[in-house]
């Protein structure tokens, strides 16, 4: 079982990590009292393998409840459980930048300074710092970068450099997210959108996966799609390429590109590349426009 520890100061960016590491596989609590840490992780443990890689987001909000930071993960140890320790970090000047565009208070100066509750923060958690497996500052990190920087933390057993591949599914009612390299049109797909009993459901959901994977245009598209990716990925590394954005687009980004992406991420993953999954706009129009 792998057990990340999140933290850092506020506003370096915890959240965002959380949801990285959840696309990574991991079960991710946040705010989790630190007492509570040895006996969550026995809850996991007793899942016999459904929960084995488990993020826990602990930092100031937890007042002094964070006293038990150090005791809990000692109890952890003692149990037989290995952790890590992931530290998030930036600048002062961006994290009061970032407070200010979000116009939210810093939790130790909801009335005053921001620059004040930073520095009472950084006090605070210099000795969890001190100790911490890995250090990310986010001063200058895109959010891609910062997943890029996840990604080459958690995946194990492959080298830190090399090709990052995100698969994105979306909707091209929304537009064509900026940055992709590559861009699939999985429109010609028979649409579940038109099929009342599907309307109001997405591409996770296994009514709609079957019925798009049933498609025979699907599995052809699918196996095409596949081939020139192993053409390109060899070729995209000796290049010297280090990142690489494959765009799934259907109408509305809810049935037909989940399917789609799902699919190619999984078949990259069995190839042992490194990728990560993003589903923009599957949560997007709940009220059912086209899909």
């Amino acid at each position: 079982m792998r057990f990340i520890v999140v933290t850092g100061i506020s506003g370096a960016g915890k959240s965002q990590t959380a949801k990285y590491l959840e696309d990574l596989g991991f079960f991710c609590v946040d705010n989790l009292p630190p007492s509570l840490i040895p006996k969550f992780a026995e809850v996991c443990f007793q899942s016999k393998g459904k929960m084995d890689k488990i993020a826990l987001v602990i930092d100031i909000r937890g007042g002094s409840l964070l006293n038990d930071f150090f005791p809990g993960l000692s109890a952890l140890k003692d149990a037989g459980f290995s952790y890590e320790i992931m530290f998030l970090e930036a600048s002062n000047e961006v994290l009061i930048k970032r407070f200010k565009e979000s116009r939210r208070s810093h939790p130790l100066a909801p009335d005053g300074r921001i620059v004040k509750g930073i520095e009472l923060e950084r006090d605070i958690l210099q000795e969890i710092k001190e100790k911490a497996n890995y250090i990310i500052d986010t001063s200058e990190l895109t959010p891609r970068q910062l997943r890029e920087e996840i990604l080459n933390i958690v995946v194990e057993g492959k080298d830190a450099e090399g090709l990052v591949i995100n698969v994105i599914s979306f909707g091209f009612k929304y537009g064509i997210p900026t940055d992709c390299d590559l861009v699939f049109d999985v429109r010609f797909i028979p649409n579940p959108f038109y099929i009342s009993s599907m309307k109001r459901l997405t591409g996770k959901h296994e009514a709609v996966k079957e019925y798009v994977m049933k498609c025979p245009e699907t599995g052809l598209f699918i196996q095409k799609l596949d081939e020139m990716l192993e053409f390109l990925i060899p070729n995209y590394v000796k290049e010297g390429k280090s990142h690489l954005v494959i765009g799934i687009g259907c109408t509305g980004g809810k049935h037909r590109s989940v399917v789609i992406a799902d699919s190619i991420y999984r078949s990259l993953v069995e190839k042992s590349h490194r990728v990560v999954i993003e589903h923009r706009d599957i949560d997007k129009d709940n009220r059912g426009a086209g899909k």
